[in-house]
């Protein structure tokens, strides 16, 4: 068999595996998304305002938790589940420098507080606004946590 298409066949290879990478990641984000309402959430464990460190990622409510799964991975479970009263919005800024490249246009930064270690959170402003809704919506007796 000529060396050529050795090469094709392992160019066709290739080409079917990334295709099957991607059809997953996809359908693993519509299987996530099924369960409720979503929003993409980038998370930083660092506090400094930076481009280093910021990680992509989905946000899903479910009863008293939000959930969060990584983009780019094939885990069905979340990486991070911030109960409604452990979570602390303390305050809100624009992206700054070449951290704008490293999140969604539009989103901005929100500093927390969690027994995570995740520091800052990037949203849309009206995911911001759901969030913090979603966070005083508590039931009678938990506590309230955000300060924005």
């Amino acid at each position: 068999m000529p060396i050529w298409l050795w090469l094709v066949d392992s160019l066709a290879l290739v080409v079917v595996l990334a295709a099957l990478v991607v059809v997953g990641l996809v359908a693993r984000r519509r299987l996530v998304a099924r369960g409720g309402s979503t929003f993409d959430l980038s998370i930083n464990r660092h506090a400094e305002a930076a481009p280093k460190g910021w990680t992509l990622g989905v946000a899903v409510y479910r009863d008293n938790a939000l959930e969060w799964y990584r983009t780019f991975s094939f885990a069905w479970w979340p990486r991070y589940r911030f109960e409604r009263g452990e979570l602390v919005v303390h305050e809100r800024r624009e992206p700054v420098g070449a951290e704008t490249f490293a999140l969604h246009a539009g989103h901005v930064v929100v500093g927390v507080q969690h027994s995570s270690g995740v520091r800052q959170m990037a949203m849309s402003p009206s995911a911001l606004t759901g969030l913090l809704a979603w966070m005083e919506s508590s039931p009678p007796g938990q506590s309230v946590n955000n300060v924005l």
